[in-house]
């Protein structure tokens, strides 16, 4: 994998406008990820993520899976627009957009974009599903656990 794109994660979350700690958001999760393209993909890993405002968080993804039958990491620094953060019940919408690196059997780097649905975004457990592009067509899934500080507004 190229230095410069692990240099660029680095450097975008470290650039990060973050809150002070007893504001923050934090989730912690599961994902899998699969890309249809040429040659297809799917990893599985941890999500991690720090909500920096009422509306955005700032991703970051790592998994390990098989691209071309070989072993293959993923990496991905995404940053999230929620339209109903607060919603305790149901699903809410997002939109994310970011950088994703791949290492294996190819060394790629790749722009993201996608559309997500989470369930109840604004309570301490929930699911989401995304559907964009990244390396190929990308669908990813799984569970998210939100810690709110004291007094947040949910």
């Amino acid at each position: 994998m190229d230095s410069r794109w692990g240099s660029l994660i680095v450097a975008a979350a470290l650039a990060a406008p973050l809150p002070v700690a007893a504001q923050r958001v934090v989730e912690l999760g599961a994902q899998a990820t699969a890309l249809a393209a040429d040659p297809g993909s799917m990893f599985g890993g941890a999500y991690g993520a720090l909500r920096t405002s009422l509306r955005t968080r700032v991703s970051v993804a790592a998994g390990v899976g098989a691209v071309e039958g070989s072993a293959a990491v993923r990496g991905e620094l995404l940053l999230h627009f929620l339209l109903n953060p607060t919603r305790r019940t149901g699903v809410a919408p997002y939109a994310a957009g970011g950088v994703a690196v791949v290492g294996g059997p190819l060394d790629e780097g790749y722009l993201v974009l996608t559309l997500g649905l989470e369930s109840r975004p604004g309570a301490r457990l929930g699911w989401f599903v995304e559907a964009g592009i990244g390396g190929g067509a990308r669908l990813a899934a799984g569970i998210r656990r939100r810690w709110f500080p004291a007094g947040w507004s949910n």
